[in-house]
């Protein structure tokens, strides 16, 4: 299998066979939980046990230490299990990875964040998107606010796309500061008076992230809980760990593909005398899939080795874009080709792959978005070559 290649150390070896150990609870009730829009609860449970939600805490605050090459490809095999289970994984690895590289917290914040994760395995996400604002990454600001009362802060607002916000034990919410006329994040505890959420996610895909919209009717959190000013706008922030979002994308078109080449293998109708594997057309279709998983790897694999390695980190501009972009679109593509493979039958609301044809689209409307990256990149070019801006 290809995707052996990409595996270098034990470590990364064993997580592998512990995420196979719990693979079973994952994708048990997944066609269930896609027809209901319930969520996944045992898969969930399960992960907690094998203590993966702390990954990606740093060796030096007691966790695993795993860098963003090591979360991509175990993200990637959790997506290949169930996109939804991965994304809301994902989004929770990304924060904890993020916080704590980049040390964005203070220390005193970040030793006792890391005795809570310790002590038991914690899902965190990011609450910024709203209704007014749309994507964080197209840098509006924020109408949820954070207005001073005393030595403590009380947040009000109303956020969407709060991913997994059934099992969050915390949310970083984005608010805008109202006497520092700043925007900031602040740690909430789910459990806190005045948090709640609307269940309002009802979409054809990844339909078990119950990313349902977070209301937040007068929070009163201490002065701590102001744990992030924003320095730096988050459509400019070059954050690795958001690799998580192709990988499990990755993981969804791995596991059409292996769906489709099985069917390959084995369906024989009666008008031929061998699996419809050995025609020509078919095996184009099967080639041209395992060529965009090459492309769609080496890609992903080669930009998380550039985020860990120090010495060329900070040359990178806009080559998470690019991961995010090849990869997304590679994997709608090597779904589509799957169901051609399988033909009618992939339609059938029993068949996986009809789930992975909706999952995997979802990935267009993840961060960073596809138009930014293009422009981006032309900006980028027209900038190395001459001085079309500073004239403009």
């Amino acid at each position: 299998m290809m995707k052996d290649l990409f595996i270098k150390t034990d470590q990364q070896r064993q997580w592998l066979k512990k995420l196979e150990s719990v693979k079973e609870q994952i994708v048990e009730d997944v066609e269930e939980i896609d027809r209901q829009g319930s969520f996944p609860f045992k898969g969930i449970e399960a992960l907690k046990k094998i203590k993966y939600p702390a990954v990606t805490l740093p060796q030096q605050y007691g966790g695993e230490g795993f860098s963003i090459y090591d979360m991509i490809l175990l993200q990637e095999t959790l997506g290949s299990y169930d996109g939804s289970t991965a994304l809301i994984t994902g989004w929770s690895l990304n924060c904890i990875g993020d916080v704590f590289q980049q040390k964005i917290w203070s220390e005193d914040m970040l030793q006792h964040y890391a005795a809570q994760i310790r002590a038991r395995p914690r899902f965190v996400n990011r609450a910024a998107s709203e209704v007014g604002t749309g994507s964080p990454t197209r840098g509006g600001r924020p109408s949820t606010t954070a207005k001073r009362s005393g030595q403590n802060w009380i947040i009000s607002g109303h956020k969407t796309f709060t991913t997994g916000i059934p099992v969050l034990d915390d949310i970083l919410v984005q608010a805008f500061v109202e006497e520092e006329q700043a925007v900031g994040f602040f740690l909430i505890s789910s459990t806190a008076p005045g948090v709640s959420w609307q269940e309002n996610w009802d979409v054809v895909g990844m339909r078990g992230t119950s990313s349902h919209d977070l209301i937040l009717n007068k929070v009163v959190v201490e002065d701590v809980a102001y744990v992030e000013r924003a320095t730096t706008p988050r459509q400019l922030k070059n954050d690795g760990y958001l690799l998580h979002i192709p990988a499990t994308y990755l993981g969804i078109a791995q596991a059409a593909r292996d769906y489709a080449v099985d069917f390959a293998n084995t369906y024989q109708p009666n008008s031929l005398p061998a699996p419809i594997g050995t025609l020509p057309s078919v095996q184009e279709h099967i080639g041209q899939i395992d060529l965009k998983l090459a492309q769609a790897r080496f890609t992903l694999y080669g930009v998380a080795e550039l985020f860990d390695d120090v010495n060329r980190k900070g040359l990178l501009k806009n080559e998470l874009g690019i991961a995010k972009h090849t990869v997304t679109n590679l994997a709608i593509e090597i779904v589509d080709r799957a169901m051609r493979i399988v033909g009618a039958k992939s339609l059938q609301l029993s068949n996986p792959l009809q789930r992975y044809y909706r999952d995997v689209r979802a990935g267009l409307h993840n961060p960073p978005m596809d138009d930014m990256t293009i422009k981006k990149l032309a900006e980028i070019a027209l900038k190395e070559r001459g001085t079309i801006y500073e004239k403009a």
